[in-house]
């Protein structure tokens, strides 16, 4: 869905709940915290318009009565926490998590126990992990090293239990094997927080490597993972976060890997427009646009769009919904977000006999074809490559249905994330609980095809896997075939 993407749009005040000073994970929680699941109940009933798009509201209220058990029943906050997880998880909802991104810092500290994190980047091959990147400082875990069991456990087994964790849209897999890949795309790395859920880790590990070695290496901290993130994972200031590479063949490769800009002052859009602008006017000869590893954020895609056309394009005929005009009274002290008319969308949102017991929201549209990208600057009717993979799933995911829908980019690489059965997001709630502190992001707007669609992603016109050879000698066969494509 265009519009806003739930991550880095907020840093919420921290809670005493989760304040303390020794390791909150460790301690038993005693406090009763199922207060906090009512307020869940009421707030999820009343406003989320994905709830029951995969469950039935059987299931659901099955689902947090659980919670509210094991919130009542002394345990870990890593107990407490993993029961959670699984509750937001089971809504098949790409946009429904505790996020650190908008939670407390002692949300945050309760999330990381001190050096827990594996001392690697890597990817997610055949149920097996493929070390990327070596951060042991003796460098026992080079580069295209295969790990396949963890102290002990299997790799496919440690998949199967995170894959049960994970956000993601629909039966969309690959997205949450996509998740749970440590990549130094982002601040907070999902496999990092979710790992120690299912597989305790404190100080050390045991590595087996696919030849049957075992390597011990020491773990790192939260820092340590922060210290070695390209700037382009937290895009701030003025900088600009992405690259522009004009090859000597006449191919010029864009890579964005980030859209979420919201605290950037980079004039993206002047610099992108002049970019696309510059195309025609310097003769390239294909464009390749590099999404891969961008979740989605701001629509910077729609400046490429208005470059692409010679005619008006509408981008999506999936009709917006939301489950309330006005926000509950009861749960409005629990919400936060950037925007507070979020509360109340007045007359913007209509019952429709289409759609019991949702409003049909119209603030975002432009009529019932959504919104029209209309030509502007030069077009570029050269050939366009987008590279993509299963981060895509918010505004990327527009961006690349919007492509291939009109034909306008050949989409390379992976499957993306999303799903073509709709997505919820566009704008958010940053539900705060108070009695265990922790934050649930809430997306208010539910898109729906107008047309029976699939529960899948968006499939690239052309498929290239990265294998453990690939990366092992530092080959990027998703780009060699775009480069091949655009050249032919």
């Amino acid at each position: 869905m265009p519009s806003l993407n739930r991550r880095r749009l907020l840093q919420l005040s921290g809670s005493a709940a989760l304040a303390a000073a020794t390791p909150v994970q460790a301690r038993s929680v005693t406090d009763d915290w199922s207060g906090d699941v009512a307020i869940l109940r009421q707030t999820w009933e009343a406003m989320h318009p994905g709830l029951y798009r995969y469950s039935t509201p059987e299931e659901i209220s099955a689902r947090l009565d659980g919670l509210a058990h094991a919130w009542r029943t002394p345990g870990s906050f890593r107990d407490r926490f993993l029961a959670l997880t699984r509750v937001t998880a089971s809504i098949r909802c790409g946009h429904t998590y505790p996020s650190p991104y908008n939670g407390s810092d002692a949300m945050v500290a309760a999330l990381y126990p001190d050096r827990s994190l594996v001392p690697f980047r890597f990817r997610w091959i055949d149920g097996r992990i493929v070390v990327t990147d070596d951060h042991t400082p003796e460098g026992t875990l080079p580069r295209g090293s295969v790990i396949t069991a963890v102290n002990g456990v299997p790799t496919s087994d440690l998949l199967g239990g995170l894959i049960a964790l994970a956000r993601a849209d629909g039966h969309n897999d690959p997205k949450r094997i996509n998740l749970m890949e440590v990549r130094g795309e982002d601040r907070f790395e999902t496999f990092d927080i979710h790992l120690p859920l299912i597989l305790p880790l404190e100080s050390h590990a045991d590595f087996e490597l696919g030849d049957g070695r075992i390597v011990r290496a020491a773990l790192v901290t939260l820092a340590d993972r922060r210290s070695r993130l390209a700037p382009s994972a937290d895009p701030s200031g003025d900088a600009n976060p992405w690259t522009l590479e004009k090859r000597p063949d006449g191919i010029h490769v864009l890579t964005t890997a980030n859209w979420a800009l919201y605290g950037s002052t980079f004039a993206w859009e002047a610099w992108l427009g002049q970019v696309m602008d510059d195309l025609t006017h310097d003769g390239a000869k294909g464009l390749i646009i590099d999404l891969r590893g961008n979740e989605g954020g701001l629509d910077c895609g729609h400046v490429i769009l208005t470059r692409l056309i010679d005619r008006d394009l509408p981008l999506s005929r999936n009709q917006r919904w939301t489950r309330y005009r006005s926000a509950p009274e009861a749960v409005r002290p629990y919400l936060h977000t950037w925007d507070r008319s979020f509360l109340d969308w007045g007359d913007k949102a209509q019952p429709s006999a289409d759609r019991p017991g949702f409003y049909r929201l119209t603030r975002y549209d432009d009529g019932d074809d959504g919104t029209v990208i209309r030509p502007q600057g030069t077009r570029f009717a050269g050939m366009v490559a987008v590279l993509c993979d299963a981060s895509n799933s918010s505004a990327t995911f527009g961006f690349a249905q919007a492509v291939q829908e009109n034909g306008l980019a050949t989409l390379i690489g992976q499957p993306t994330g999303g799903n073509r059965r709709g997505i919820n997001g566009g704008a958010f709630f940053f539900l705060q609980l108070p009695a265990s502190g922790l934050e649930v992001d809430l997306p208010l707007i539910a898109s729906f095809p107008s047309t029976p669609q699939p529960d899948a992603a968006i499939l690239p016109d052309l498929a290239v896997p990265t294998t453990a050879d690939d990366i092992r000698l530092g080959r990027d066969p998703q780009m060699t075939a775009a480069i091949a494509r655009l050249t032919a």
